[in-house]
Order: structure tokens, then sequence, then C-alpha cells
């Protein structure tokens, strides 16, 4: 009754929220992903998306069909693999930033390690700009990281806004310069924080410095600054920091997934890094969640 290709668009629209995006991601043409839609909701009966020109959002029976795709999706793959006897196998170092430590990473993870026991997976978990360096000199095989939007390397798998949080009774002095909680370069979202605030002559001062994330998000529930961070992202405890507070628009960021040097991949790699990379797509909206399932 559900097809399966049907079901991946639909995945790759609700996770994207945009026919477009969802289009490229799955490299066909956005009138395929909107026949796809359409054919999917005739044969559920139900609308499951509702759209105009400026947005995209998941109904009702949207979000229900949601866990029904990925459940039906996981076990189609897993039925695949074993009547076609494809076992992988293989060492796969991952990367994924620091951005993913409070999510539902561990369990796309998990998923991933109980369907392919043979593939020893290595993980890193860094500064984004720290894994595209590691990445460039070898030493991962697939990372799962920011970019600044307009980038143009690896596979986009979405795009969020930046924002300014900090604790919720925080109340910065317009007077003062502002107390900045950062990761240390080469932190994609502190060279942004620091590039507005000094574009917009917005004096600042270094409250906090930490290459874990756990160790920033301490610091801003105890109210010792505010941080740079992705909305869809927000840790528990902490808040958006409110408009009156005058502080400049951070803009986007691109997450993607990037490919190591495939050319050379060691055999068993490449295949290995292309099931996990699938699987993260797949899974990509419980990324937007955090652990505890707060929001």
């Amino acid at each position: 009754m559900y097809d399966p290709g049907l079901l991946r668009t639909f995945l790759a629209v609700a996770q994207t929220l945009s026919f477009t995006r969802a289009a490229s991601r799955l490299g066909v043409r956005q009138s395929t992903v909107s026949q796809h839609v359409r054919r999917l909701e005739e044969a559920a009966g139900r609308q499951l998306f509702t759209r105009d020109t400026h947005s995209v959002e998941l109904t009702e029976d949207g979000e229900a069909m949601l866990g029904f795709a990925r459940t039906i999706l996981e076990a189609h793959e897993r039925a695949a693999a074993f009547f076609t006897g494809t076992r992988l196998w293989g060492r796969l170092r991952f990367g994924a930033s620091e951005d993913f430590v409070l999510t539902r990473l561990p369990e796309i993870l998990e998923s991933f390690r109980r369907d392919h026991p043979e593939v020893d997976l290595e993980l890193t978990v860094e500064l984004s700009g720290t894994l595209h360096e590691q990445l460039g000199a070898g030493r991962l095989d697939l990372v799962l990281a920011k970019r600044r939007t307009g980038g143009t390397h690896g596979d986009l798998v979405w795009q969020d806004a930046l924002t300014w949080i900090g604790a919720p009774q925080l109340r910065l002095d317009p007077e003062r310069p502002v107390p900045l909680i950062v990761f240390p370069p080469p932190g994609i979202t502190r060279a942004r924080a620091l590039e507005v605030l000094e574009a917009h002559g917005r004096a600042w001062r270094i409250a906090c410095t930490s290459g874990s994330l756990s160790g920033l998000v301490a610091a801003a529930r105890a109210g010792l600054g505010v941080m740079a961070h992705t909305r869809g992202l927000i840790p528990p405890g902490l808040a958006p920091v409110p408009a009156r507070a005058g502080l400049p628009e951070l803009g986007g960021v691109d997450f993607v997934l990037l490919h190591g040097h495939r050319a050379g991949a060691r055999h068993g790699t490449r295949e290995a890094a292309d099931a996990l990379a699938a699987a993260i797509l797949a899974g990509v909206d419980r990324l937007h969640h955090p652990a505890d399932g707060t929001r």
C-alpha cells in the first residue's frame, strides 16, 4: 500500500519542510516530489501537508505518517539486506559536531550498530571546523557538521537559523560589552557571533570558552552570558534572548553530510558510510529533539 519510494520522498519533505530542498536532496525534479506526495496522500486518504507559496507544514496525519514511514523503511531495508545477502563490514570513522551531543543522534547510531554489527564504528565529537580539517586530512570517513549558509560542499541535511540564547532570567546591560559564551577557534558559531557584533559596532567580551557543549550550556544556565546557537537545537534550560536586548541577527546555518576521499576508501568503508548517511537522512527529524524529549 505504501511504496518505499513515496515514503522516502515524504520523509525528505517532512524533514526539510521544502519541496525544493527535498528535490535537491533526492536528485529529482520538484514536480516529481509533488507527484509522490500526492500519490501518498491518495493512498492514505488523508492530507499530509498544508502548503502555500511561503511555507510547508505537516498536518496531524502527516505527523503520524512520519513515524510509520520511518518504521516501514527501516524494516524494508533490513529485509532487503537479509535476502540479498549483503552484509556491511569494515571500519568507519564518523565525526559529529558538538551540536548533536544533547540530541537523539545516539539512537540513530545504536540502530545502525544493531543492523550492521560487523561495522567497527568509531565516533569523533568535535567542533565543525575541526571535523572539516580532519576530513580533509583523511582522518575521518563521514562527517555530520555545520557549514556557513551559501556553501556548496557536502550534502545538505537541513537548514536552520542561528539565534542568541541564554538563561531565561538573564538581563543584558546595553551600556556594557556583551558577555559571550563561545567555543574556541575554529568554531563556526563563534566566528559568526564575533563577525556580526563587530559589524554592528557592539562591544563584547569573552565570559566563557569551552570545547564542550555541556560546558557552554552549564555556563549559560549559570547566567554568565549569551551564546550563538542553532534555533532548532536549543538545550533544555535555555531560551532565545528577547529582541529588546538589541543583539544583531546571526543569520542561518546549514547542516551537511560530508564524505571523505572516496576514491581511496578502504574496502567496505564506502558502503558503510553510505548506509550511515542514509540512516541519518532517514532519521534527521530526531535530531531536532533533545535526548530528554523536551523542546
